[in-house]
């Protein structure tokens, strides 16, 4: 009944567990004294997973169908024993994020409604030098699992070429994750810097099926997001059990179990007896540690090279050398990258830092930005770099942490309808499309923006009953889910890319199914 609890025995301390019999995954009929049980069948791997590092709380306090609210600072209300450490924003905000050393921790995290773990890559007591590459594999959609897994296997060996040890593990959603663990030497920016050099890395070896680009409508096959490696991007832990319908597991494997493995197989109910087994596949990984001297040699030879930084999450202040900050079907005609435009490797670098100066000059930083996965700013605002490297700008929203969707950035309406930054057509006017976005060269159309995902799914649905001619057309990868985020909570866009409809036939705008306005009155 409500507000009744029990207690459960964890590292010696008697924890509390409230509403123990409320249901948290509905079509599993798995309760919230079972998620305590699994984390605490797994415990001793779970807790590794998270030891000494501040974590952001991604609460589902309506269970795996609600929508989850996203907590920076530790309750004020919280037992002596929950050790938290302070962050600090570039804002000049501190927050007290929680810190978990032990089963009894954890179960005091779980209780609060975290069906996942989202932990920084940094220990508490060193936050400005992580100790965690971790490297993502997003597919596109319609991309199959062997896909993922080959990419999986050529990232393996660019790890491994390059002085990494590389401990694989489930998502519990569609990707994959490889992490490497590294001396806790080089700030956030390095680390950074050497991932974008192996994804670069990994689509040079693999073309066909891999690529490092950020821009959705660039990509194809297996994204390899090296921002996962920016300052304050979260993902989910080791053991942790994600908020889908199967209450899946993100689970840690030996190689020789990657490129059979079925992520379906690993859930809260087949976990446990794999752990009590097979042990943790990644308990030794504290002893393998590595340098990133290798990557950011490569890194340095890709930049020799007339390579620029790759696009920067929207609320970072844009860096030195990166390429403007603009979708590729939305950048002006004739307008040169540093990457493309270079006939050598000073004039690149020269371009790049011009390039980068120009977009500085020419308006705030983040207005109009971007669609990489898991982008989770409003309008965002200036702020200086420090020694660590890159900060989110001061004044946006803080990311999703371990978001199973990618989420996209956009500015708020009023500052999407007065982008200073919108492009002339050569007609003295600037093309908008018809919800006041600056018109983009790839036949773009909005169908839904909802509060939740399967409010947008609906719609989506309305208009496939009316648009059956033109659904046929459509490849998966035409079609662009995002997860935007709000105030507290994220919202979903969907948009349909008609570039394989024939001209003739494409469908103009029309009024969205769904009209959510996140920043309204009614917004979240």
């Amino acid at each position: 009944m409500p507000g009744a609890k029990t207690v459960v025995e964890a590292a010696g301390r008697e924890v509390p567990v409230s509403n123990p019999d409320k249901v948290f995954f509905p079509r599993t009929g798995h309760t919230k004294i079972n998620l305590v049980r699994y984390y605490l069948a797994v415990a001793d791997g779970a807790v590794r997973g998270v030891h000494g590092r501040p974590m952001a709380l991604k609460r589902f306090v309506n269970g795996a169908e609600g929508e989850p609210f996203f907590q920076k600072r530790a309750p004020d209300s919280r037992p002596d024993w929950i050790e938290t450490v302070e962050l600090r924003f570039p804002s000049g905000r501190t927050a007290s994020e929680v810190v978990v050393r032990d089963a009894a921790q954890l179960v005091w995290v779980v209780n609060l409604g975290c069906i996942d773990l989202n932990p920084h890559p940094v220990r508490a007591e060193d936050l400005d030098h992580p100790d965690e590459l971790r490297v993502d594999l997003d597919p596109v959609p319609g991309i199959e699992w062997p896909q993922i897994m080959d990419v999986a296997m050529v990232a393996k060996s660019v790890l491994e070429d390059f002085g990494l040890t590389a401990w694989p593990k489930t998502s519990g959603s569609r990707g994959f994750h490889i992490y490497a663990r590294i001396e806790p030497r080089w700030p956030f920016a390095d680390v950074r810097r050497a991932a974008v050099a192996l994804a670069r890395e990994v689509e040079r070896r693999a073309p066909d099926i891999a690529t490092s680009k950020w821009w959705k409508e660039e990509r194809h096959g297996v994204f390899v997001d090296y921002n996962q490696n920016a300052k304050d991007r979260t993902i989910a832990s080791a053991y942790s059990i994600r908020p889908l319908p199967d209450a899946r597991v993100s689970t840690p494997l030996r190689w020789d179990e990657v490129v059979d493995c079925d992520p379906a197989a690993f859930t809260i109910d087949t976990v446990p007896a794999r752990f009590a087994e097979v042990g943790d596949p990644w308990a030794e990984m504290d002893s393998a540690v590595g340098s990133l001297d290798g990557l950011l040699g490569l890194a340095e030879r890709d930049e020799a090279a007339g390579l620029p930084d790759a696009p920067w999450p929207p609320h970072f202040v844009r860096q030195a050398g990166e390429e403007p900050r603009v979708q590729p079907s939305k950048r002006r005609a004739g307008r040169k990258t540093a990457a493309s435009g270079a006939a050598n490797a000073e004039d690149a670098i020269a371009k790049g830092i011009a390039a980068a100066s120009e977009t500085r000059t020419r308006g705030a930083a983040g207005k109009g930005a971007a669609e990489g996965p898991e982008d989770t700013s409003g309008a965002a605002t200036g702020t200086k770099r420090n020694s660590a490297g890159a900060e989110p700008v001061s004044g946006a929203a803080e990311p999703v942490s371990g978001a199973a969707e990618p989420a996209s950035a956009e500015a708020a309406p009023a500052a999407a309808k007065t982008d200073a930054r919108a492009e002339d057509d050569g007609t003295g006017t600037v093309p908008r499309s018809p919800t006041g976005r600056r018109q983009s060269k790839m036949p773009l159309i909005e169908v839904a923006r909802a509060a939740t995902k399967a409010e947008a799914m609906e719609g989506l649905e309305r208009w496939k009953a009316r648009h059956g001619d033109i659904w046929p057309h459509l490849a998966p990868a035409d079609v662009l889910v995002d997860s935007m985020r709000g105030r507290s909570y994220s919202w979903t866009r969907i948009r349909l890319n008609l570039q394989h409809v024939p001209e003739a036939e494409r469908p103009a705008q029309e009024p969205l199914e769904v009209d959510y306005d996140p920043w309204g009155p009614g917004g979240r």
